[in-house]
């Protein structure tokens, strides 16, 4: 292809002004830059998506049953009864949670609250997050409560049955006596058995779980549930469990694996992920300018040298082709050379952990970026350069027209 090879040899030629070259390598630059952040930045976002899924709560269940219709299940416990029946399924039981009041000495405090049933270990990873107290029989039988370690602190409680925990609640049902507004109100006293920490704000700073029939006594339920809490037998596909009970159930509920159960945070770090990739694709459309800046002068350069090819009989397509492909190798180099500086750096940081995380690193979970690169993203970035690339060559091959040459 002649109009390649002088595009080629455009290129690797010095040219005659030396702004032309600048403006060429700032073009190239701009461009390797904006790949290499491309890159980067979606492999950190992969990362950070990764590390969410490694650390899924422990406190979730692996399959999670919930109403479509309504925010309590009516029949709890002969669902769960039901589901325990399915192949695969270890254990399945009802739980329920609402909201609280919490009293502690002089300390008040609104939290959530969990009712669970004993057990709650076969569907649950509570009792190896426990960091104080215990969670076992005697905080079902006699009503203990287990806190978050945020709460915990913030109630300034540790596990004792000699300090009342009042849990008080609006009552659900029946009518309210304005000479009795105390009537009004349903409450519980029970004591702190246990303090955990799951490194989730969501459940550390808010959460309270209590026995069940705790729960259901303040939240003036007998059988209901808010959901019913599945584990899965060792080495049995989550999936086709999740069918079956989706089978046996119906469609008026709600049947999640973990990742569903966690939807929103996935959804969030997918959002930033791509407005950012979106952000630097505008930066590159603005790289691009250099690029057509370059070519618009190299065409001004070899002014000449395009009227002896089209006096010798090249047609005025392929001297717009010219600059098409000159555009587009501008563009590609400078692509490889950002997406190859960029690939090195994500496998360097996700194999030896060379950029940290600011902040105090004793009060963090991780203290790494964390960096996952992925072969989809780098075809992507590849693809964006490639058009950039095409797009500012056609633009400037559009100036490239008789009579101007002749």
């Amino acid at each position: 292809m002649p109009a390649l090879r002088i595009a080629i040899r455009y290129l690797l030629a010095k040219k005659s002004h030396t702004a032309v070259n600048i403006i060429s390598y700032i073009s190239m630059a701009g461009i390797a830059v904006a790949a290499m952040a491309m890159v980067c930045v979606l492999s950190v976002f992969n990362g950070f998506t990764e590390l969410a899924s490694d650390r899924l709560s422990l406190v979730d269940p692996d399959i999670k049953i919930t109403s479509l219709s309504s925010r309590v299940i009516a029949n709890a416990d002969s669902l769960a009864a039901e589901v325990r029946k399915i192949p695969g399924v270890r254990a399945a039981l009802p739980t329920l949670q609402g909201e609280a009041l919490a009293v502690l000495d002089d300390v008040q405090l609104p939290v959530n609250i969990a009712g669970i049933p004993e057990g709650f270990d076969d569907v649950s990873a509570l009792g190896s997050l426990m960091i104080d107290g215990t969670l076992d029989s005697l905080t079902y039988c006699l009503g203990g409560a287990v806190l978050g370690v945020g709460t915990a602190v913030q109630l300034d409680a540790r596990p004792s049955m000699m300090r009342n925990l009042l849990l008080t609640v609006p009552r659900r049902l029946g009518r309210i006596n304005p000479a009795f507004p105390m009537a009004a109100f349903t409450t519980d006293t029970l004591f702190v058995s246990g303090v955990y920490r799951t490194n989730q704000p969501e459940y550390d700073n808010a959460m309270l779980y209590i026995p069940l029939r705790s729960a259901r006594d303040l939240l003036d339920y007998t059988t209901e549930g808010t959901a019913v809490e599945i584990s899965v037998l060792p080495g049995e596909n989550v999936a086709r469990v999740v069918s079956a009970i989706e089978a046996a159930v119906g469609g008026e509920y709600l049947v999640a694996d973990r990742l569903r159960q966690e939807s929103h945070s996935f959804r969030m770090i997918s959002i930033e992920k791509w407005i950012t990739f979106l952000m630097l694709v505008f930066v590159l459309v603005m790289a691009s300018f250099n690029i057509l800046s370059s070519l618009s002068m190299l065409i001004i350069e070899k002014e000449e040298s395009l009227r002896i090819l089209s006096s010798i009989g090249a047609p005025d397509s392929m001297l717009r082709r010219i600059f098409l492909y000159q555009g587009i190798l501008v563009a590609a180099l400078g692509g490889a050379i950002g997406i190859s500086i960029g690939v090195i750096l994500c496998l360097v940081q996700q194999h030896f952990g060379l950029i940290t995380l600011g902040g105090d690193h004793s009060q963090m979970s991780i203290v790494i970026y964390p960096c996952v690169l992925r072969f989809t993203d780098v075809l992507i970035t590849a693809g964006v350069v490639a058009l950039i690339g095409i797009l500012s060559g056609f633009i400037a091959s559009r100036s490239v027209r008789p009579p101007y040459l002749k």
